[in-house]
């Protein structure tokens, strides 16, 4: 195993770091266009349900598409050789709809159109994704995953910010003018993504059969323990960021009585969080340890979700707890994809990228309307904050509940990085 790492670490040639920035451009499209989405949709959604299970079932609806769509794409792209290489095809064919669907939304009539749009995206999203972030593995070298993932979310935490506080603005003047400035930047910054990114091409293309797929990313499932205690982390991640950003907006205007004003400072403060924490979770990362950085961070971070259910009415001096729990959040998810990238075999970047998908699928699926249901349920008891105040709790358990899975994969990550070294 050394002997085989030991040529191609020693041969890797310098990164420029404006690859970072450039591959980083599809973190920003894909967050900007998946926050107006999920940030955005349930107040439009409102117009036409009251239903908190129904708005999250159609928003869970996107764990569907990367459960389905993951382990065929991501593999896929894997032996997909063409001129424009491996991974850029896929990105490509996925750019058009995902902007196409986005300036939709907002102007469908009813419960029913609006869902089929949105679901439109969805397949969209998920056939860019996977194939995008098997670009990270290939055209990087390990050493360098996470300063880059940091870059990655400051451009996420930035997009995420603006979505979020810029949305709210926009929405108050014209309800379709989130997803309008959504489809104009995720069409821009994705496609930055697939115009300046070089990869290496070829002119066979090699398509083995949906069945084909499917059997390769459950072999992997069933034969790398690390990376399958990895994607049972991932969901949990997944799942609760699902569920916050799903409620957080309709909690602060319905379950705490706010303003939007009120609600925008809060989504900035997460934002500010979240970009604090790619400026320095990626280089603590390469210091310490990927996996080491997320434990300690993920005691912050659950039990900050814990302490925030108690709550029943707004008080300003929570800003001083939601920016230290945003940037723990924040440097969770900035360092999970790295952590798995140390991870994964070399062989499979695509299919295990497209299996992490899977799994984010699985929490998406899961997260938003077992929260949407909690909240529905918990109406009656917790009439002060409309039931959203049991959101919290909700989203913290699985947090905490991941980090058995994240101590063993601080030795594996260890490991992995001693048989990477030259010689």
């Amino acid at each position: 195993m050394q002997q085989l790492a030991a040529p191609e670490a020693a041969v890797a040639p310098p990164v420029r770091r404006t690859i970072f920035w450039t591959l980083g451009l599809g973190a920003f499209g894909l967050a900007f266009s998946i926050t107006t989405t999920a940030a955005y949709l349930p107040p439009l959604l409102g117009r036409f349900t009251e239903s908190g299970s129904l708005i999250g079932l159609v928003l869970g609806a996107e764990g569907l598409f990367a459960l389905a769509l993951s382990p065929v794409v991501g593999p896929w792209s894997d032996t997909f050789h063409t001129p424009l290489g491996r991974r850029r095809p896929f990105m490509l064919a996925a750019l058009f709809p995902l902007g196409f669907c986005l300036l939709l939304i907002p102007f469908m009539p009813n419960l029913w159109t609006t869902t089929m749009i949105v679901l439109a995206f969805f397949f969209a999203y998920y056939v860019y994704e996977p194939p995008y972030r098997g670009l990270y593995p290939d055209l990087l070298p390990d050493t360098v995953f996470g300063r880059a993932q940091g870059i990655q979310h400051v451009l996420r935490g930035t997009a995420l910010g603006l979505a979020l506080v810029g949305g709210g603005f926009l929405l108050k003047v014209w309800r379709p003018a989130p997803f309008v400035l959504a489809a104009v930047v995720t069409t821009a910054a994705c496609g930055a993504a697939i115009v300046f990114v070089r990869e290496d091409g070829g002119h066979g293309r090699v398509f083995d059969g949906v069945g084909a797929y499917f059997k390769r990313s459950w072999s992997i499932l069933r034969e790398e323990a690390e990376v399958r205690r990895f994607l049972f982390a991932n969901a949990a991640w997944e799942g609760t960021f699902a569920a916050a950003r799903t409620f957080v907006v309709l909690y602060v205007i319905d379950g705490l009585h706010q303003s939007k004003a009120i609600s925008s400072a809060l989504l900035g403060a997460v934002a500010t969080g979240y970009v604090i924490a790619a400026l320095v979770a990626g280089r603590l990362g390469d210091r310490f340890g990927l996996a080491r950085v997320i434990f300690v961070a993920s005691f912050i971070y659950g039990g900050g979700y814990i302490v925030a259910g108690t709550a029943q009415t707004w008080h300003n001096w929570y800003f001083a707890l939601i920016v230290p729990v945003s940037v723990a959040g924040g440097t969770v998810m900035t360092l999970a994809w790295g952590l798995l990238f140390k991870l994964m075999p070399v062989e499979h970047r695509g299919a295990v990228s497209g299996l992490a998908t899977t799994t984010k699928g699985l929490g998406l699926l899961l997260g938003a309307p077992i929260a949407g249901l909690a909240i529905d349920l918990a109406r009656p008891y917790l009439q002060s904050t409309e039931g959203y105040q049991i959101l919290w709790p909700i989203c913290g358990i699985p947090i905490l509940g991941a980090t058995p899975l994240v101590y063993r994969l601080i030795r594996s990550e260890r490991e992995s990085g001693a048989r990477a070294l030259p010689g």
